[in-house]
């Protein structure tokens, strides 16, 4: 397939979740991928590439052909998609990557079952020496444990199911907020206990219209019967089903919080800034990266600033001054700058880095009254990350900043 008919079928996409898969001119599938907008995201990969790219950004003008399978929702399009990654093993999506970390789902052999997350390596072991959690139905493998389990918590809120070993719901948390279904309290029949975990089993096969028709079916036997309290219940379930809000399973290309480079570190730094009315006044930075495998803090990396040039509060004065040293050292550069702070702050961030001669991507969160209100501003190619990183990270900065603060401010006292 020629680059011009590639470019016209990127025309020809659809704003809506699926899975697309590439092919290379002797039709061998290179990668399986999923995404909200198969439009947005499939065209964003014959764009360029940030300079920290994944393989198949690398290796995109190898890509001849493309195909699109649509789905309702991101749920449908990210179990489809690990099921043709299983199915076909794209080099892609599986080289360099350690089988035996693959996350599998496991539905255990109990009266009341429940759903665990194991490792390949667990679940051999589990098999070989028969372990508590008695083995049952098992599905799998999945590339990202963290996405299964995003995955996961979405369908427990639909099917809710009994999660801990003990066989009691006294001082269980999720009882109490509707995500266990209580059966050993006697709130869930075995009967509709075993419905609840059919209907996961049944979306992880990919079979959610199916489920949906049966469904149906049960919700209009309870309203014949006057069973409507059940009716009502079931139809509530449809209806969630239909409508789920899966957006947290998204990780496309430059989403710095779960897609990690094969071999490549990816690291996000935060910045805050702490004083009362210009006193005692201090910067932090902290350090997320993939060093670990996955976005998480790296505290070996988290710098501390006294400010030593600004009197008075000034913030966005303070914030120069804290990135103007950070980056006149020679540590490792972070592909997303964070900072804690609106338009000022965004403009001071990109002073500083002109000054250095740097390019690199700045995030500016505005503080809303409660400090969960997220007022982002930006500059360069930002990686998409979500909402839920982004506030980690900028709670995390705020933390460390409080810390040193009030650290500095006994000192003070004390002197």
């Amino acid at each position: 397939m020629s680059a011009f008919v590639v470019e016209k079928k990127l025309k020809s996409l659809p704003n809506s979740p699926g899975v697309y898969i590439f092919y290379d001119k002797t039709r061998k599938i290179l990668y399986v991928g999923k995404s909200t907008s198969l439009k947005d995201r499939v065209g964003s990969y014959f764009q360029g590439h940030s300079g920290y790219a994944r393989p198949i950004e690398i290796s995109i003008d190898q890509v001849v052909d493309i195909e699109i399978k649509k789905t309702e929702t991101v749920l449908e399009a990210y179990i489809l998609e690990q099921e043709l990654i299983k199915k076909w093993q794209p080099k892609l999506n599986v080289n360099g990557k350690d089988d035996k970390s693959f996350a599998y789902v496991v539905f255990t052999k109990e009266e009341f079952p429940r759903v665990i997350f194991m490792r390949k390596r667990e679940l051999e072991q589990d098999k070989n020496i028969k372990i508590k959690t008695k083995t049952g139905k098992i599905y799998g493998p999945y590339i990202s444990k963290k996405n299964i389990e995003i995955a996961l918590k979405i369908l427990r809120k639909i099917f809710p199911y009994h999660s801990r070993l003990e066989k009691t719901e006294k001082g269980c948390l999720d009882f109490q907020i509707g995500l266990c279904s209580g059966p050993y309290a006697g709130e869930i029949t075995k009967e509709d206990y075993a419905k609840n975990i059919r209907g996961i089993q049944m979306i992880l096969e990919g079979k959610k219209k199916r489920l949906i028709a049966k469904m149906k079916k049960e919700m209009s036997v309870h309203s014949k019967k006057q069973e409507f309290e059940k009716a009502g219940k079931m139809r509530n379930a449809i209806f969630a089903l239909q409508h789920i809000q899966d957006v947290a399973l998204i990780s496309d290309s430059r989403d710095a919080i779960s897609r990690v480079s094969t071999g490549e570190i990816m690291r996000i730094e935060g910045y805050d800034i702490s004083n009362i009315s210009g006193k005692a006044s201090v910067g932090s930075m902290v350090v997320f990266d993939s060093s670990g495998g996955e976005m998480l803090p790296n505290k070996n990396e988290y710098r501390e600033f006294k400010i030593k040039t600004i009197r008075g509060a000034n913030d966005v004065g303070m914030m120069r001054e804290v990135l103007l040293r950070r980056f006149q050292n020679n540590w490792t550069k972070p592909n997303l700058i964070l900072l804690d702070g609106g338009a000022g702050h965004l403009n001071i961030a990109r002073q500083a880095l002109r000054k250095y001669k740097l390019e690199i991507p700045i995030l500016a969160v505005a503080k809303g009254s409660t400090r969960k209100k997220i007022d982002l501003r930006s500059f360069g190619s930002v990686p998409k990350i979500s909402q839920d990183l982004i506030q980690k990270v900028r709670d995390e900065a705020h933390r460390f900043a409080i810390a040193y603060h009030k650290k500095l401010r006994k000192k003070i006292f004390m002197e």
